[in-house]
Parts: C-alpha cells; structure tokens; sequence
C-alpha cells in the first residue's frame, strides 16, 4: 500500500513534465477508435482511455499525456496520423 507520501511524489513528478498533450473532441472517431488509440500509443490501461474519451466527448478536450517534447511530439504525431484531433503545449 502507498503511502500519502509517494503518492504526492508521484503526482509532483508527473506535474513536472514540461509538455502536455491535449486530446480534442471531433465528431469522426468513435469512443472504441480513441481508446484503442490511447492505449496504442499512449500507453493507457484501458480504463484510463476510456476516462480519457469520455472527458473529452463532455468537456471538449483532456490532458491524455506528460512528457518531454521529443515523448510528446511522437505521441502528437502517432494520434494524429490515426485521424484524432491533439495539440501539445508548453505546460
């Protein structure tokens, strides 16, 4: 079991990545395409993709992934050739 400690680590630790990469609502890809997308690519279980696609079809857009640029700019590139709407920003 986790303590409250490293659970605060790990949350600092990811919150540190200098890049976001955001998913964005459109109205081509099934639910069933953008996880099975997130999980290729994105490495997420699939109830973490599934979370992810279902923000992103209520609240327009979800943060799906933080790394460095060269991390998120293959993830970028990967959703994008798979027809999913992404963009990275500086976070």
């Amino acid at each position: 079991m986790e303590t409250k400690e490293q659970e605060k680590s790990k949350v600092d630790e990811i919150l540190s990545k200098p890049y976001v990469l955001l998913l964005h609502n459109d109205d081509n890809n099934t639910f069933d395409w953008v996880i099975s997308c997130l999980m290729k690519i994105c490495n997420h279980e699939y109830e973490q993709a599934e979370q992810c696609a279902h923000f992103v079809h209520f609240r327009g857009k979800c943060d799906v992934k933080r790394g460095d640029k060269k991390l998120i700019t293959s993830m970028k590139n990967k959703l994008d050739q798979s027809g999913l709407s992404v963009t990275m920003e500086k976070s």
